[in-house]
């Protein structure tokens, strides 16, 4: 199949068929557009001719330039459709043994409670944008919500006389988390008091801007780094860091590795269990810094104030 045509039917399958959120979707697409114009340039134009050395070149080539996290999606777009092409069409799945080779996997970027503490305090609460823009930060952080998630809740997904909501995640699918009481008082604020004035046609989006329409994920993108500025944070903080910092802090508060899963939406738990590898690069830092074996050569100068010196 020439390869336009088989990409064409390919993005048309898994926009109707696959339950893909649109990101995903936009991913796979811009992935796959890249994908066979390399091929292209390598005198590639059917489907039948594609090799695995052609696939493994082409993600070995891009990881000179990409992160590793970019090269593992690339290679399940590729994947994708080429397990797509196999059932179509009863072929060959080049792709089938194709292996990525990952570097040293990062530990993800969080932010500390007095840090968030700091970020939650940049607003005033008497200001209409204010209260809006704490609400979706602290929806974000307090429920560990994507910010896709976070933007596309409805009222009645949002339960505040319970003290949860049911969040529609990734691949439709939906789970319960529970909102913490610190958070209750923002959002009610922002349900009962600012939300009303801002609803200028009919709408059940939970989260709206002063013109009634739907908040963006890039506009919360932007509030954050923002507000980070403002609350002296040097860290790179994004939305999904907020998420981050939220699961980080949950383990560190005892909560058991399902639960965070089951909060987080994670369908494999391997992917939660990075945030047992952020616990033990703090309890090997501690250690590191404060074991007696490890102290003597960091031992801080000591100097007394001189009515110190004349009491020894």
């Amino acid at each position: 199949m020439e390869l336009l045509e088989a990409y064409q039917e390919y993005t048309t399958d898994i926009t109707i068929n696959k339950g893909m959120s649109q990101r995903t979707i936009s991913s796979y697409c811009n992935d796959l557009k890249q994908y066979i114009s390399w091929l292209q340039k390598h005198g590639v134009t059917d489907t039948d001719d594609i090799q695995s050395t052609h696939i493994e070149d082409f993600l070995h080539e891009e990881s000179t330039v990409k992160e590793s996290t970019s090269i593992s999606r690339m290679a399940a777009s590729i994947r994708s459709f080429h397990s797509f092409l196999q059932y179509r069409n009863d072929s060959e799945n080049p792709a089938e043994y194709v292996e990525v080779h990952h570097g040293e996997k990062k530990l993800p970027v969080f932010a500390t409670p007095e840090e968030i503490d700091r970020l939650m305090g940049t607003f005033d609460d008497e200001i209409p944008d204010d209260v809006l823009h704490h609400a979706i930060l602290e929806m974000i952080y307090s429920c560990g919500l994507r910010v896709s998630e976070a933007v596309s809740l409805t009222i009645n997904r949002v339960n505040l006389e319970t003290g949860f909501v049911r969040v529609l995640g990734k691949g439709s699918k939906e789970r319960l988390v529970p909102i913490p009481d610190g958070a209750m008082e923002i959002l009610k604020k922002w349900k009962n008091i600012v939300r009303p004035v801002y609803l200028e046609k009919k709408t059940n989006l939970f989260f709206i801007n002063r013109f009634g329409r739907k908040v963006t994920v890039r506009s919360v993108e932007l509030l954050l780094n923002e507000q980070c500025v403002k609350a002296g944070i040097r860290k790179h903080l994004t939305p999904h860091k907020l998420r981050h910092s939220y699961a980080t802090h949950l383990l560190q508060g005892g909560a058991d590795l399902r639960s965070i899963q089951e909060m987080l939406g994670h369908s494999d738990i391997r992917t939660t269990e990075i945030y047992t590898h952020v616990q033990n690069r703090q309890l090997f830092d501690a250690y590191a810094g404060f074991h007696p074996g490890n102290m003597e050569a960091d031992l801080p100068e000591i100097s007394f104030r001189k009515d110190d010196k004349n009491n020894k």
